[in-house]
């Protein structure tokens, strides 16, 4: 009934500035996520009415500590050399069942007409994938659990066309194959010859009260022969310097508390970071392949635009809530940032200020869906 709201709960608790280290935590409910409720309910509420929040949905859910803790944490093994660690922690009375996935996916460039070949993730052996992509080379994939072989599941990174427009799907293989598989049990969406341009590891566990279930991913630019060795030594590693980092950071008469807000402060900003990407010639063209856009769409939204072409990481207000940029917010929120990154903090702002964002006249974008509003509004 607000808008720009959540409606579930996940937390940024630590990031440094070359995200040698990450760490975020999910709560998971152990019950089924009231869509409907939470959506039904909204919509007969007023403005002036308090929002209906996933805990008025299943407070007995949370009462009862019925969920699962889901830490995920990454780190660097070395600048292409990805860590990824997933631990959920039952903090309910009962076991519970969790199924984890972790998702290993290329961007469809495909599908538009401009570049035809495909990136390919096949699988090499248990847990393991070897991909190629046109731009990033070999890469190779490693995923375990606790004494557990996943199953890997590939699909295509395509629209699921039938199910969206009723229209014929190029392949059977559409990017839901997989949410297919796990939830529905219809494998038709799945490649069984084990290739794709998405994959994922289906991991599962009846998980104990108070215990832990811990996932493991590589992601990296060398081939491993023993992927997940050192894999907590790196994991202590990194932890390690991310504290002496911080210790720089904080001012001294800060309180352990105090230090601690301002750490997960600064990590929130960190976390949204996005890769985005927006042609404003390109979008009121229309892409090659496909239905041609109408002749109106030429007077559409930032029309007066055409020489935008944004193709860059930028710090979003909340990639998950809020994921494109504002001006005003990109300019506050780089003040923080340069605390722990003055020269990407700079980078952002003079981005705004190249002849590729700024408009000819001296105005900056504003925001996506009118880049000529008055920013702040």
């Amino acid at each position: 009934n607000h808008g720009e709201d959540l409606k579930e709960y996940y937390f940024y608790l630590d990031n440094t500035p070359t995200h040698s280290y990450m760490k975020m935590l999910y709560k998971y409910p152990q019950v089924a996520f009231p869509y409907h409720d939470l959506v039904e309910t909204n919509r007969q509420r007023g403005r002036f009415d308090p929002e209906f929040e996933l805990i008025d949905a299943i407070p007995q859910a949370f009462q009862d500590n019925r969920y699962f803790d889901v830490f995920i944490e990454y780190a660097k093994a070395d600048e292409e050399d990805l860590l990824c660690r997933v631990t959920a922690v039952n903090q309910g009375p009962d076991a519970a069942p969790i199924h984890i996935l972790p998702h290993l996916w290329y961007r469809n460039v495909w599908s538009w007409g401009y570049n035809s070949e495909h990136p390919v993730i096949r699988a090499t052996g248990p847990g393991e994938a070897e991909t190629q992509h046109r731009h990033l080379g070999r890469r190779w994939w490693y995923v375990r659990a606790d004494g557990q072989t996943p199953e890997l599941l590939f699909t295509e990174n395509d629209t699921n066309h039938n199910r969206l427009y009723g229209q014929d799907n190029t392949t059977p293989y559409v990017k839901d194959g997989i949410h297919e598989t796990v939830v529905n049990g219809q494998r038709g969406g799945v490649n069984p010859e084990q290739i794709g341009s998405k994959a994922a590891a289906h991991f599962q566990k009846l998980v104990a009260p108070g215990e832990t279930f811990v996932v493991q991913i590589r992601f990296s630019n060398k081939q491993q022969h023993q992927p997940f060795d050192q894999l907590d030594a790196i994991f202590n590693q990194r932890i390690q310097e991310a504290d002496a980092f911080y210790a720089t950071v904080h001012p001294a008469h800060l309180s352990p508390d105090e230090k601690l807000i301002q750490r997960q402060a600064l990590a929130g900003l960190l976390w949204s970071k996005q890769f985005y990407h927006y042609s404003v010639e390109l979008w009121l063209k229309g892409d090659p392949v496909g239905t041609p856009t109408p002749p109106q769409h030429q007077d559409g939204r930032n029309h007066d635009w055409g020489h935008l072409y944004n193709l860059d990481v930028l710090s979003m207000p909340d990639k998950w809530e809020y994921p494109w940029y504002a001006a005003w917010d990109t300019a506050f929120q780089s003040l923080p940032i340069a605390m722990v990154d003055p020269e990407w903090a700079k980078r952002q702002l003079i981005l705004l200020l190249r002849e590729w964002y700024m408009h000819p006249n001296g105005q900056i974008p504003a925001y996506e869906w009118n880049f000529s509003d008055v920013n702040p509004p």
